[in-house]
């Protein structure tokens, strides 16, 4: 059965422990700094009589506790939920301590509570939330039960009441953007991974039907061949030497369909097609090989793309090419002529395939590579070369893009991994079931 190969997948729990640690540990280095400006303000600036050595020992223990929790996730590149929702009862536990020593409920900077519970939403489970928004009742309750006063005016007050407001509002709103963009993106990685799924099932599919209709065609093919061959023989001695010419043009060719269905029929559940070495002007040329030669295709390589050499599943690459060359020839005036390009930087190939033929509407270019569609007049094409040609290289890591525009032309890009090999160890199956269908479009 052929394993459809999914580029994009969701995070990993470590991976999402490690993403989430990172989000708490920033949060943190802004409290630190902002609770130390803050002390800093009050003492400097308002001339309001702190304990000193007690708010910076408590400022000194979360700088600490954070610098621990980064060390943390660097050597070991997560952490796991627990030490999360330790931290942050940590950070709970600092902040009853600040406010106990800054006037208690009196102290406007309470609305912090609200900000460690905003995060505790977002990055911890619904258990380990609910537990800490009871450690900040708790806490808030024991500052009403007893702290030290703090001897400020009411305007004082008033003012601190706005800042406190202000950085509150803005952390929550700050994290929750992050935290609805982080979604919206998976949202259409998802969308992707789905659409790419659904795609290699339909690929999936027609390999098994190309199968099917491989060992059916094999039989009568083989009768086709035997009867050219038998009337070549009793045509060798004709005076008309073409008729044998014939006969022997039309065994040729039932040998060719045979390949091609051989080909068919194997693709289906083979394991795959192997890697070859080539370099990229070599595989150019094998993608032109028995390309038509009207209207004529003109390939631009730079010296050094083409003495690039990729590792690259080489049939399946150059069917796929060789089909978006024959599309583009379809396309194109008798006078006109395909262009392909390719460039290779980054560790990617990049491919181009130009021509001048009319072009696309919108409405047919949203169409363009589905399974059937064609915009080919009936008997030139199933509707398959383009469906199948994306599938190949989807397959390796990379990606097709169309760019058309009515009376325009069209041109696609294609790319590919320069060195498939880590690429295609899902999508091989599905490579080479593709490129055997590809050969007999």
């Amino acid at each position: 059965m052929l394993q459809v190969p999914v580029a994009l997948r969701l995070p990993s729990i470590p991976e999402r422990t490690a993403l989430n640690a990172s989000w708490l540990i920033r949060l943190r280095w802004a409290q630190v700094v902002g609770q130390a400006a803050t002390v800093l303000g009050a003492d400097v600036i308002l001339g309001v009589p702190l304990p000193l050595p007690l708010l910076w020992a408590i400022v000194a223990l979360g700088l600490a506790s954070n610098l621990g929790l980064e060390v943390h996730l660097r050597r070991r590149g997560s952490v796991d939920e627990r030490t999360l929702a330790a931290t942050m009862a940590l950070d709970v536990a600092l902040l009853t301590a600040l406010l106990f020593l800054t006037g208690g409920p009196h102290n406007p900077f309470g609305f912090l509570y609200l900000v460690q519970i905003a995060l505790a939403t977002v990055i911890l489970h619904a258990a380990w939330t609910w537990a800490l928004v009871a450690l900040s009742f708790v806490g808030y309750g024991l500052l009403l039960a007893g702290h030290r006063p703090l001897d400020i005016s009411e305007g004082t007050r008033a003012f601190g009441m706005w800042v406190a407001l202000g950085v509150s509002a803005a952390f929550i709103v700050h994290f929750l953007l992050r935290v609805t963009a982080a979604l919206a993106a998976r949202e259409a990685e998802l969308a992707d991974a789905n659409h790419l799924t659904a795609r290699q099932e339909r690929l999936a599919s027609l390999a098994t039907m190309a199968a099917g209709a491989a060992h059916e065609l094999a039989t009568p093919l083989g009768t086709v061949a035997l009867v050219a061959k038998e009337l070549e023989r009793h045509l060798a001695d004709h005076e008309d030497r073409s008729l044998a010419d014939d006969a022997r043009l039309i065994r040729e060719q039932v040998g060719r369909c045979r390949g091609i269905l051989d080909q068919m029929a194997g693709g289906a559940g083979a394991a795959g097609e192997g890697l070859l070495a080539i370099r990229v002007d070599a595989l150019i040329a094998e993608a032109l090989t028995g390309a038509r030669g009207e209207p004529p295709v003109r390939t631009q390589l730079a010296v050094e793309v083409a003495a690039s050499m990729v590792h690259l599943p080489v049939r399946a690459v150059s069917q796929a090419l060789r089909s978006l060359v024959t599309n583009g020839q379809d396309a194109s005036p008798a006078d006109a002529e395909v262009v392909l390009h390719a460039t290779a930087r980054l560790g990617v190939l990049a491919i181009e395939v130009v021509d001048k033929g009319r072009g696309m509407a919108p409405d047919v270019l949203a169409r363009i590579g589905e399974p059937f569609f064609t915009t080919k007049q009936p008997g030139r094409g199933m509707g398959l070369g383009l469906f199948l040609a994306r599938a190949v290289f989807e397959g390796l890591g990379g990606a097709m893009t169309i760019d058309s525009r009515a009376g325009a032309g069209t041109r696609i890009t294609v790319t590919m991994p320069i060195d498939a090999a880590a690429r295609i160890r899902t999508g091989r199956a599905t490579a080479a079931a593709t490129s055997a269908v590809v050969s007999g479009i």
